[in-house]
């Protein structure tokens, strides 16, 4: 979502930050940047490891506090900005419903958040208590997020778990599509038809091009005429 679908300014790395400053852990911008996509429990348990060592008593309870911390920080901040598509979303999502693709969102965010972006776009709308469209109405077909599922980025399951949803057994009729090494790299891992970076996003082209990748596009806007000869 962040930074493929929805705009960010580098907000998700900021509010991370944060909260990694209030809590004591010492990371680098860089080293923040290399972790997006990922479940964000996971980054803090990696990161506390990182350290402290994975065996330390304390990992988990330290772990588990910049977590609250950085939900707290993540949640106030989607309050209280606005919150916009990225260049070339709402056309494509258009695009895609009109050729009946069906339209999944996966991100490295838990529902709370997810629900609160979701929401101050008008993208909940039609979906069910399980965030899919039964109504035929919604924007989007589908939205799952990292706490739902065993594992998040990099790993398939989210992928996965869209397609038992769309009943899709082949995930060569999948097309994968994010700003961050993790979403590549969890298309590749699903063995979807393509994986697909974007570059306009939180990682720029030089950044993304070093990961297994179908193709870099510079934004939204290009995902058309890669769709287009394969409908």
């Amino acid at each position: 979502m962040a930074g493929t679908t929805i705009q960010d300014k580098k907000e998700v790395e900021t509010c991370f930050a944060q909260a990694c400053k209030k809590t004591n852990l010492e990371v680098t911008d860089e080293r923040i940047l290399a972790l997006q996509g990922y479940s964000k429990i996971h980054v803090f348990k990696l990161l506390w490891g990182e350290r402290l060592g994975d065996s330390h008593p304390e990992l988990k309870e330290k772990a588990n506090f910049s977590y609250d911390v950085f939900t707290e920080i993540l949640e106030n901040h989607y309050h209280q900005s606005p919150i916009l598509p990225t260049d070339g979303c709402l056309e494509t999502l258009s695009f895609l419903r009109e050729n009946n693709i069906k339209i999944a969102l996966t991100t490295g965010f838990y529902r709370k958040v997810t629900n609160i972006i979701l929401g101050k776009l008008g993208w909940l709308d039609g979906l069910d208590k399980n965030h899919f469209n039964t109504s035929g109405t919604s924007i989007i077909d589908l939205s799952i997020t990292s706490d739902e599922v065993e594992k998040g980025r990099p790993e398939p399951l989210m992928i996965q778990k869209a397609m038992k949803i769309f009943n899709i057994t082949d995930p060569k009729e999948v097309i994968n599509i994010g700003d961050t090494p993790s979403d590549l790299q969890s298309g590749v891992r699903a063995g979807c038809r393509l994986s697909l970076g974007l570059t306009n996003g939180t990682h720029t082209q030089e950044q993304l091009k070093i990961y297994r990748n179908d193709g870099l596009l510079s934004s939204l806007n290009e995902l058309k005429a890669v769709i287009q000869p394969l409908i």
